[in-house]
């Protein structure tokens, strides 16, 4: 999906306009490939039909489309998503993919917290809510108006605050396991010169 999603936002997109039919197009395209990352990883829990590819590929394709978005919408809506915004949280993704990587030659995994949950919801949010702030500043239904825009501006924002505190938050989890891992190791290294000097 995400060639597609990177054509519809660009100018080759055919039904560029006042109509909003490309920013309709995004928005339903990044919610269909969202749901539909979170039911193949659902359904591969319950089923038991977890794979070595699938635990490789599904965070990649996770990190490749919600990167490809933000980068696209540095150039599609620079109002709303700012560079260093663009930067920061993919840094993050970035930073989680190393230590879950370093985790994994330790021997040990680190699951998803709450905060890393929140974290991608507000990220599917704020993507959607940025690319149809390109197009409209607010929609009214009679008396009841919906700030697009300001939701936009105010989900990237949370967005990166949640990044940022649930890396940090993760990086304590992981300093724990890994510092654990290293006390647990040099106390197996003085049992075992204790026992050889027992044998000798």
């Amino acid at each position: 999906m995400i060639p597609l999603f990177l054509w519809i936002l660009s100018s080759h997109f055919p039904w560029l306009g006042s109509s909003g039919v490309q920013e309709i197009s995004a928005s339903i395209l990044f919610l269909l490939a969202s749901i539909t990352d979170g039911l193949d990883g659902y359904l591969a829990r319950k089923r038991g039909q977890i794979t070595t590819m699938g635990m490789l590929l599904d965070p990649l394709a996770d990190k490749i489309m919600v990167t490809a978005a933000l980068i696209a919408l540095v150039a599609y809506n620079p109002d709303v998503v700012k560079v260093w915004i663009a930067v920061v949280i993919i840094a993050r993704e970035f930073l989680i993919s190393g230590l879950r990587s370093i985790a994994s030659s330790e021997g040990f995994t680190i699951t998803a917290s709450e905060l890393g949950k929140l974290k991608t919801v507000a990220q599917i949010v704020s993507v959607i809510l940025a690319i149809l702030a390109h197009h409209w500043d607010h929609w009214q239904f009679g008396v009841v108006v919906f700030p697009v825009r300001w939701y936009a501006i105010a989900a990237v924002y949370f967005t990166v605050l949640v990044s940022t505190v649930s890396a940090i938050d993760y990086f304590v989890g992981f300093w724990k396991k890994i510092d654990h891992a290293s006390k647990d190791r040099r106390q197996a290294a003085v049992l075992s010169r204790g026992k050889s000097v027992k044998l000798t």
